[in-house]
């Protein structure tokens, strides 16, 4: 019913016991007609107003959806592929007015060495910070040394992966970096360089304090096991400093970006977008996670003499584990999310992973609910096989797939998974959904128990906060994920959009303002999976 018609039929309408009563006397038409003239001029005096008010309402409320956000602009439609809010916001990197240059190779305190730890991914954060730690002593940077002896047994130097010219010349201007330590002060040095191991997570008044001294008394410093040994809160141009490192100035050889680009573009000829899965189901990560998947006394077996290569690990519950939010969906799991939260089954999904713990198997599930399922593997067998000895190369090429597509689903919270979340947000918060695994799980034991209506509108529910919009960013969080200081507001006159809508407020200290579907009919009482040949 019409709010004019709703109007009129309320003023037709009398209580029974309500009498009429006429007036005896009759009006004069000079004072009908003043009344209506002053009315008239009314309605157009507000009329403009009135009539943008309640269009802004409407589309604020007539729609109903499962997301919120927090400056209000509640229950607002969605779209799964991107962020309605992503073109209110863009990566800010410049250096502040007050940001000196760097200092000079010869007036710097020294050289520091740095070896970075881990995977490829735990490798770059640890690069990042080391160009930040050389800015805190006013160092002279030596290119990083990578980790030839972790678990992935990876012999890549630094210029096997990353473009070090290109490094080098970028961050110019704020850290001297070489390719190594002079023979001349090398000659010189009484004694080997002085190698010291940071504790994690240390602010820089730990180095000014700790490290400093020694550099200046040794002239070569060298830190080992360098990963996460810097401080996440730091001030913002520093902050900005770690973004220049990690999305810009941490360029791929050649040969990595040209297979990577060639996978996106194979990608994006067979559709116009696509989803990246990091599913993150090997065998050493389900090992390490002390989870049980339901293989039976095999799966436990196998995953618990893996388990026996960590020999500080904690006798874990796997049913604990699993109520904390800490054990991984399996590729089933993942692909009931993205059906639940509207992703259809004709989805391309890229599927950027090492070998799958119960291979096919394991795989079969997910392939039957987005049949369209592909990986570096399958499209580019012969290109790939001078990478296939080392892992930190292949891992450099999934990074490219993930960071191109549309939608980025990362299935732990691994380092890949944070580094790409917040490339992802800097680069205009393309959508990321991470699965809130504390509350799926629970969900996902139960969704026998309910039809798929229900099961979805509870899916989107546990979501809320997990879909990689810009509100997501808070206090505190880890700056390689939530890289706030970096996010910058782009500015505009009429803060209340075209379409309605306001940009969300961050809650992120460090914000600043910029300056320069369903399955079937829903009916399914059984939970059954969808033919491959249906569309839905």
């Amino acid at each position: 019913m019409g709010v004019v018609k709703s109007w009129l039929l309320s003023m037709n309408h009398t209580h029974p016991n309500t009498k009429h009563v006429f007036c005896s006397r009759s009006i004069p038409w000079s004072l009908i007609c003043g009344f209506m003239l002053f009315g008239l001029g009314l309605i157009s005096l507000l009329t403009g107003h009135l009539v943008s008010h309640v269009e802004w309402y409407s589309q604020r409320f007539v729609h109903r959806t499962f997301f919120s956000s927090s400056d209000g602009n509640d229950h607002l439609p969605i779209d799964i592929w991107e962020s309605q809010y992503s073109k209110y916001y863009y990566g800010c990197k410049e250096r502040g007015r007050n940001f000196s240059p760097a200092i000079l190779e010869r007036m710097s305190n020294g050289y520091l060495l740095i070896a970075a730890s881990g995977g490829l991914n735990q490798q770059r954060t640890g690069i990042t910070d080391a160009v930040v730690v050389a800015r805190i002593l006013n160092a002279t940077l030596v290119v990083p040394e990578l980790d030839h002896n972790s678990f992935w047994k990876d012999d890549s130097d630094f210029a096997n992966i990353f473009d070090v010219n290109w490094f080098i010349t970028y961050l110019a201007k704020d850290v001297t970096i070489v390719k190594r330590v002079p023979d001349k002060i090398m000659r010189s040095m009484e004694k080997p360089p002085y190698t010291m191991r940071v504790p994690r997570k240390s602010d820089p008044e730990y180095y000014l304090d700790q490290a400093l001294p020694i550099l200046l008394r040794r002239r070569v410093l060298q830190l080992t096991k360098f990963d996460y040994r810097l401080a996440n809160d730091l001030d913002d141009e520093l902050q900005k400093l770690r973004c220049r490192v990690n999305y810009h100035a941490l360029r791929f050889t050649k040969p990595i970006r040209k297979l990577g680009q060639k996978i996106v573009m194979r990608m994006q000829k067979m559709a116009n977008r696509y989803i990246a899965v990091h599913l993150r189901f090997e065998p050493d990560m389900l090992a390490f996670s002390g989870c049980y998947f339901g293989g039976g006394e095999k799966e436990k077996q196998e995953l618990g003499e893996i388990r026996k290569r960590w020999t500080t690990l904690p006798d874990l519950s796997p049913d604990g584990e699993r109520k904390r939010g800490k054990c991984p969906l399996t590729p089933h799991e993942v692909g009931l999310m993205l059906r639940a939260l509207g992703f259809t089954n004709d989805t391309y999904l890229y599927v950027a992973s090492g070998e799958i713990y119960g291979g096919d198997e394991t795989m079969q599930p997910l392939k039957e609910l987005f049949p369209n399922i592909y990986t570096k593997e399958m499209l580019v067998e012969e290109e790939l096989k001078p990478f296939l000895s080392f892992s930190s190369r292949l891992a450099a090429i999934d990074y490219i797939v993930c960071d191109e597509s549309n939608v980025f689903v990362a299935n732990n919270n691994g380092n890949m998974a944070k580094i790409l979340a917040g490339q992802r947000r800097y680069m205009g918060h393309k959508r990321t959904i991470r699965p809130n695994a504390k509350k799926l799980s629970a969900l996902l034991m139960s969704r026998h128990e309910m039809d798929w209506d229900t099961f979805s509108v509870k899916v989107k529910a546990c979501q809320r906060g997990f879909m990689g919009e810009p509100d997501e960013m808070k206090p505190g969080r880890e700056f390689h994920e939530y890289p706030s200081a970096c996010v910058c507001e782009k500015p505009f006159i009429d803060k209340l959009s075209e379409d309605g809508i306001h940009p969300p407020k961050l809650a992120s200290r460090n914000m600043t303002t910029g300056t320069d579907s369903e399955i079937g009919s829903g009916n399914e009482e059984n939970f059954e999976l969808p033919k491959p040949s249906e569309r839905t």
